[in-house]
């Protein structure tokens, strides 16, 4: 049974992905409204939101990801980045800790939260 997680970059890149993709859809949405100038307008400008929200999401990710620790993967020794205490391999989805406390134990990403 494979892991359902996967890199938290990679997490937040697939979202902003999904916003593109969410603002060209409601774009599209508001062709159908040729007819109605305003609701046409409307559909346009919202979905162009969703397309400057995404450019804010990779320029904020992208950002982070400067700032992260860079190992070397154990499994497929492929430099990957870590966000938190606990990261998959961005390449073969191998579990990661920089904490030593956390090694030999079953992957959970409840360990990056500050609740216990």
């Amino acid at each position: 049974m494979g892991l359902k997680y996967s890199s938290k970059i990679n997490k937040i890149r697939s979202f902003a992905l999904l916003l593109i993709f969410i603002g060209v859809a409601v774009m599209y949405v508001g062709i159908i409204f040729k007819a109605n100038a305003w609701v046409m307008t409307s559909f346009i400008i919202l979905g162009f939101l969703f397309i400057i929200a995404s450019t804010i999401v990779y320029f904020w990710i992208g950002m982070l990801s400067t700032k992260t620790v860079q190992v070397v993967c154990p499994s497929c020794q492929k430099p990957t980045k870590m966000l938190g205490r606990v990261d998959l391999c961005m390449h073969c989805s191998e579990p990661l800790t920089l904490d030593r406390s956390l090694e030999g134990k079953e992957f959970d990403e409840k360990y990056n939260s500050k609740r216990k």
